[in-house]
């Protein structure tokens, strides 16, 4: 017996020493060069394999071009995919975030991402950071990088998923700034201290296009988005069902995917559940009060809402990091595309909240969920009702109403004015920014 106990402690200590090293950058991630295309030509960029306490970013992408004996095409010299423009015209919002600030949470460096968001700005028409060789003073935007936890090493997978996450936010709320906070390593416990990070920064919207494999106490977690300032938007995950943590966590906005059609002029030609959308029933998290009548499980259901994720209806993302020896432009899918463009929706949103002397959207006792589910049925979502995640049954279906594959739906043109118009009694006045 006596032999049993020493060996559970040394596996205990062993777990602590490999989390503490994780945490200090010391150990290496796997999975950062992703592997080939599957059989529709798509590559996923983190594939594993994870270990315990560690994220992986679901991101993915289309092969433009594949020949024998050759490394197929992941990037090429032109952009392809979907524009700003198109996305713009899509969404048709009334605001472009000016006055607010989006926070992106990913891990590791990017060492050229303002260059490489600025030449992705340069190609669309879109404005520049603040202090840049080509900013215009009376039209750009203020990007700040920030490492709070120590200089992470890159890693050339997380820096394409830097690449999406900062582009797109910007594309989508381009007056908003852009604080991109890096944590040091992929340890769930080095991200959410980046979650900390950008919320003492008074960032209005924290996107995070990362997650892992529920575990027994989360929970003790869940606070680190339980903001009265701000909100938290997560990807679901691209495995189909079950979704992943922190998306699970009542108190953020969990985004899941959808394959999304849309013509030159961001007209919606067709939209369905994606194969790859992140959802499902949580194995410890309480079912939250918002979500009472919209689904009978006694635990947390995900997601909340959804966008476009399929790499096959992609988004151009400029990214001068080679990944697997390829650099310039890719098209890019997976939820993670939809945490910050959703985050970007809430910026927008905020503005509009701020011109009418309310206050932001945010997170005290679970009020984000209680604003987004009191839209539900209203024009500025749009009901998903076919596609699948998954071989489970109903719950792996899209569905008239709330379900398990795209949430309450996906958005459309009056999404921001209506997240203005929510009731007093479902977003509690936020505390004064600091």
């Amino acid at each position: 017996m006596g032999s049993n106990v020493r060996r559970r402690g040394v596996r205990i200590l062993a777990a602590l020493g490999l989390i503490l090293l994780t945490q200090l950058g010391l150990v290496a991630v796997a999975g950062a060069q992703g592997g080939g295309p599957n059989a529709d030509g798509i590559v996923d960029v983190d594939p594993g394999p994870h270990g315990q306490g560690e994220a992986r970013h679901p991101l993915l992408l289309k092969t433009h071009a594949r020949q024998r004996g050759a490394a197929p095409q992941i990037a090429s010299a032109i952009p392809s995919g979907y524009t700003p423009a198109q996305i713009q015209a899509y969404l048709g919002l009334s605001g472009d975030g000016s006055g607010q600030t989006i926070a992106i949470v990913d891990a590791f460096d990017h060492p050229s991402v303002e260059d490489d968001l600025n030449h992705f700005s340069a190609q669309f028409d879109l404005p520049q950071t603040c202090g840049s060789a080509d900013a215009d003073p009376n039209n750009c935007f203020h990007f700040t990088k920030a490492t709070p936890q120590g200089q992470p090493w890159v890693n050339r997978g997380w820096a394409l998923e830097i690449a999406l996450d900062v582009e797109w936010a910007h594309a989508v709320a381009p007056k908003a700034g852009i604080l991109l906070v890096e944590a040091r390593n992929s340890s769930i416990f080095g991200l959410l201290g980046a979650v900390d990070y950008a919320a003492r920064q008074g960032a209005s919207v924290i996107s995070n296009s990362w997650g892992t494999n529920e575990f027994r106490f989360e929970r003790f977690f869940d606070a680190h988005c339980a903001l009265s300032n701000a909100v938290c938007v997560f990807s679901s995950g691209d495995d189909g069902n079950p979704g992943l943590y922190p998306a699970y966590n009542p108190a953020v906005i969990a985004v899941g995917g959808t394959t999304l059609h849309l013509g030159a002029n961001g007209a919606v030609l067709g939209e369905t559940a994606w194969a790859g959308s992140g959802g499902g029933i949580s194995i410890t998290e309480p079912r939250p009060a918002y979500q009472d009548g919209i689904h009978l499980n006694r635990t947390r259901g995900i997601p909340d809402v959804s966008y476009d994720a399929d790499p096959s209806t992609g988004f151009a993302v400029y990214d001068s990091v080679a990944y697997q020896g390829q650099s310039g432009w890719f098209v890019v899918g997976g939820t993670s595309a939809g945490a910050p463009q959703w985050a970007a929706i809430v910026a927008v949103a905020d503005q509009l909240r701020a011109a009418g002397g309310h206050g932001r959207l945010n997170s005290t006792a679970f009020a984000s969920g209680n604003a987004f589910y009191s839209l539900a049925g209203t024009s500025g979502l749009e009901d998903i009702t076919s596609g699948s995640n998954g071989p489970c049954g109903s719950l792996c279906h899209a569905q008239a109403g709330y379900d398990f594959v795209t949430g309450l739906g996906s958005p459309r043109a009056g999404i921001d004015q209506a997240l203005v118009a929510v009731t007093s009694s479902a977003v509690p006045a936020a505390a004064p920014a600091p």
